[in-house]
């Protein structure tokens, strides 16, 4: 079912950036039916802009008002002032917006890797990530990303003190194999894990960086059932050229 503001996207944008002048323009805030009236838009229409809207901080509800929030602020904010969650944000929501799948930013913690941002998938059968969740590096196509880009020195540690369990009967553990698997991903720019961290679940990510500096991965889980071929080489696609866009060199 498409939205009353969905239906058509430029008439939606246009009706998203008036209801933000409009709002940056009272500085006492305004309630949804002033701002109904004033620039014509159906109740129905504007109920959903200002969900949306609050909902990714760009305007923030006190009672029935409506006031200017901090995402404003972000647009604004220089490169030195956007935190990596900030940057990384609106390249996970795309993601998980062209693909329906459970799309996420990780980073590396020790010998873990923890989900910085996520995005879920609204199909019935999904893999759910909550933000801050750990799960092991080795077991993880996320992870084998980050290792795959460590230095060698430690890299080495991480074999030497990482303990390797067993999470699925497809997890890779021995140092022989993960490092044929390491190569395998510095070679192609992709990592696959097919139900090594859970069954089931399959996944794909690519290694992010910023002004060349090695950032973290974006990955995207999907159900076995629905990992075909053909979507494996969409969601490859498509994770390369976000982590181009966050490089600048889309």
């Amino acid at each position: 079912m498409t939205t009353p503001a969905a239906s058509n996207p430029v008439k939606s944008a246009m009706r998203t950036l008036d209801v933000i002048e409009y709002v940056v323009a009272h500085r006492q805030g305004a309630v949804a039916q002033e701002i109904a009236g004033a620039l014509a838009i159906p109740v129905s229409s504007l109920s959903y802009l200002l969900a949306t809207l609050a909902e990714r901080g760009y305007l923030v509800r006190q009672g029935r008002r409506y006031l200017p929030g901090p995402g404003l602020e972000r647009l604004r904010a220089p490169d030195g002032a956007l935190t990596l969650e900030d940057r990384v944000m609106p390249l996970v929501r795309a993601l998980r917006s062209e693909l329906n799948e459970t799309s996420s930013f990780m980073v590396r913690r020790d010998w873990d890797v923890e989900a910085l941002v996520t995005e879920a998938s609204d199909q019935a059968l999904r893999y759910a990530v909550d933000p801050g969740t750990r799960r092991p590096l080795h077991a993880l196509a996320a992870g084998k990303v980050m290792l795959a880009w460590l230095p060698e020195a430690e890299l080495a540690r991480f074999f030497a003190e990482a303990e390797r369990l067993a999470l699925t009967p497809q997890t890779r553990t021995t140092e022989a194999d993960l490092r044929a698997d390491l190569a395998a991903i510095r070679a192609s720019g992709v990592s696959i894990a097919r139900e090594e961290a859970t069954p089931g679940i399959c996944g794909v990510a690519v290694p992010a960086f910023i002004d060349g500096v090695f950032a973290g991965a974006f990955s995207v889980a999907v159900p076995a059932v629905r990992f075909s071929p053909e979507l494996e080489q969409k969601v490859s696609q498509l994770l390369c050229r976000t982590a181009a866009a966050l490089t600048g060199e889309g």
